[in-house]
């Protein structure tokens, strides 16, 4: 009887919430605005990439730029070996995310981040888990459990995509949080959450510790809360909405 229910609710969002095929750059700006009012910032660390229209090229973030000065004329478009082929240069972390995107076919988008909980939760050597509903999208995110260093070069890729697998997020030891998503909107939802997951659990950390969800349940909300009517449409209203979302949860820490 669930599953007829949850079946139904899944066609009726997936015709309520048709794909906005936005641009590639105007979606990057999007998300960097987003990433912003979520508190996401950490000087110009951190980085949004997303495959661009012809094989082996790749938009993001002009270097110099933080995501709250983000707009679709500030994006670059580079080669693979980050040399531009359009606008300036892109901040020289992203070199990484080309080896994410080698192994991961199924990756259009990349968010990573120094977001402050995610940080502080790398920090501890713990894992993030699922402890929430509101989190279940996240159910199966990777640890990396050893820092290599500033990722400038091919090193750093190949351990950080090996460590990712075949995850869409993974929690990067005294480093921060990366989201690997099919869309620019996915990566963001996925990275948004997983910093208000972080912020959760050390919470729940601070009061005593955590329920971990049950596996079998995890993995069901983790199926419901992914589908692209759902990304799509909470990404369009985090895009509509010009007020800080951290704003919410700020009184109590």
């Amino acid at each position: 009887m669930k599953q007829a229910f949850i079946e139904r609710v899944s066609r009726e969002m997936a015709t309520d919430f048709p794909v906005a095929d936005l641009p590639p750059r105007e979606a990057l700006a999007d998300a960097c605005g987003i990433l912003a009012r979520e508190g996401h910032e950490s000087g110009l660390a951190g980085q949004v990439t997303a495959l661009g229209e012809q094989p082996g090229t790749w938009w993001t973030l002009q270097f110099g730029y933080g995501f709250d000065e983000a707009m679709p004329e500030r994006m670059v478009l580079v080669d693979e070996d980050l040399q531009p082929l359009s606008g300036g240069r892109p901040n020289p972390g992203v070199r990484f995310h080309v080896w994410i995107y080698r192994k991961r076919p199924d990756v259009k988008a990349i968010v990573h981040t120094h977001a402050p909980y995610a940080s502080a939760l790398a920090a501890t050597g713990q894992p993030l888990k699922t402890i929430h509903m509101d989190s279940a999208m996240l159910d199966g995110t990777a640890h990396f459990a050893e820092w290599p260093g500033v990722p400038v070069a091919d090193d750093e890729g190949r351990v950080i995509s090996a460590a990712l697998g075949d995850a869409k997020t993974i929690l990067l030891a005294n480093h921060g949080l990366l989201a690997a998503g099919s869309s620019v909107e996915e990566a963001t939802y996925l990275a948004v959450f997983f910093e208000r997951a972080a912020r959760m659990q050390l919470r729940a950390m601070a009061a005593g510790g955590f329920k971990e969800v049950k596996p079998e349940l995890a993995a069901e909300a983790r199926e419901f809360l992914l589908q692209p009517s759902i990304v799509r449409a909470t990404f369009a209203y985090w895009a509509r909405n010009p007020s800080p979302q951290s704003s919410l949860h700020s009184s109590h820490g």
